[in-house]
């Protein structure tokens, strides 16, 4: 691999605290040499040819922590080579996969089978989570010890919720014990039952079972509740109402956690529902406008950590169906960058706490030296035409499932280009 200058770029990176004008250095072993405004013109060779970015931005390569991916068992829906297209194609160079697949990730040997596949078909970084429980039933747990040693780098049992307490206390003990990170999808599974969207005003018009706020918050209380006393990593995947914001708020400062947040909820509400939609039957199920303001103003005060995709592709059948029958989840790993920016330019976040919130933030709770261009480190990073505007066609999706949330939206800010490892994997 030849040496790679970039110049006249404006650099991004949280982790360091740069949001400057600069340049980026790659070795020819793939890492970073460089960064910042010290790279420039006058401090490199002459003899050596550069690219002129023109002002677009570099960020660190986007860390998501909630991806579906089909394999094994759904490869009809996602497998290891296209999330990687996928993934390239929206500046996001690792991925954290989750367990609900045919067989369930909860035992070594599937474990094994996922790296190597994972090896063997993608380009990006993949970090594989395990089941919390058997086959996600929510009854036995698994081995955490030797699903680690094998290189799990969490457990959650994915859409699923740990419903007994007794069990959950089990689980949290374990995972202080081992040093587990524990990722909890929080809906309780009785004010929840039979609910497609949130419980309110369009759930009536639509003449839907809704979901209360309350199947969120009830789970968060009871979980932190029981963080005071077995003190492990734990990790709110998703939360999406304003309830759910106050408990977080009031019990920030009494027990150490960490909490994230889906673009789709940040950026949509129930109203985008319309007539119908099924690409928006998600989970949680997009709320109120009152509600989503609160998420982002949640970000901007530290209080959500992390923004993710949900990256949950669903062939065209099963999502052509009525609303009750259709399945939930929306493919968003290509536009979870883009789709983040619009509360940029709409100056509802800062672009540094956007950028963190995709980065450095998800890396720090995953312990992964990712998301940031320290010196020395993988050069994973994309490059950003931050004003370009665009619109999201389905078609065009490189994810095998197109079941977009956002299809014919117009968006501002296109990744042109994405590296991993120095290597460019992705260019426009």
């Amino acid at each position: 691999m030849k040496k790679k200058y970039f110049l006249n770029a404006n650099i991004v990176d949280p982790l360091n605290s740069i949001e400057e004008i600069g340049g980026l250095i790659i070795g020819e072993d793939g890492k970073i040499e460089a960064s910042g405004k010290k790279v420039n013109t006058n401090n490199i060779p002459s003899r050596e040819k550069y690219i002129d970015l023109e002002g677009k931005y570099i960020f660190p390569g986007i860390v998501d922590m909630r991806v579906f991916v089909g394999e094994p068992g759904y490869e009809y829906k996602e497998n290891f080579r296209t999330l990687s297209i996928a993934a390239l194609s929206g500046g996001v160079t690792s991925v954290v996969t989750m367990p609900n697949t045919n067989p369930v990730i909860d035992n070594v040997s599937i474990v094994d089978f996922l790296k190597r596949r994972g090896r063997d078909k993608s380009k990006i970084n993949i970090y594989p989570t395990a089941s919390l429980t058997k086959n996600t039933e929510g009854t036995n747990m698994t081995e955490f010890g030797l699903l680690q040693n094998k290189g799990i780098i969490g457990f959650t049992d994915g859409t699923k919720t740990i419903q007994n307490t007794r069990l959950m206390s089990r689980i949290m003990k374990s995972a202080y014990d081992l040093d587990s990170l524990v990722m909890q999808h929080a809906e309780d599974y009785e004010l929840a039952k039979d609910g497609v969207v949130n419980d309110g005003l369009i759930s009536t018009k639509l003449g839907l079972q809704g979901i209360s706020d309350l199947a969120e918050k009830i789970i968060i209380e009871r979980d932190l509740t029981l963080l005071e006393d077995y003190n492990c990593r734990y990790h709110i995947s998703q939360i999406s109402s304003s309830k759910s914001v106050e408990v977080i708020k009031n019990r920030k400062q009494k027990v150490d956690f960490s909490c994230g947040v889906s673009i789709n909820n940040l950026s949509l509400n129930e109203n985008d529902i319309g007539d119908f939609r099924t690409f928006l039957k998600l989970s949680p199920p997009l709320r109120t406008e009152e509600d989503r303001l609160s998420l982002v103003k949640a970000i901007n005060n530290d209080l959500i950590n992390v923004i993710v995709s949900d990256h949950k592709p669903e062939d065209e059948e099963s999502k052509r169906l009525t609303f009750y029958q259709s399945a939930t989840g929306a493919s968003g790993i290509e536009t979870l960058l883009p789709l983040a920016l619009e509360l940029f330019h709409n100056e509802s976040i800062k672009l540094s706490k956007i950028i963190a919130s995709l980065t450095c933030n998800p890396a720090k709770i995953l312990k992964i030296d990712k998301g940031n261009l320290n010196t020395g480190n993988d050069a994973d990073f994309c490059i950003v035409d931050l004003y370009k505007p665009w619109v999201l066609k389905k078609d065009n999706l490189h994810s095998k499932s197109k079941n977009t949330s956002i299809e014919a939206k117009k968006l501002q800010g296109l990744i042109t280009n994405t590296f991993v490892k120095g290597e460019e994997l992705f260019k426009i």
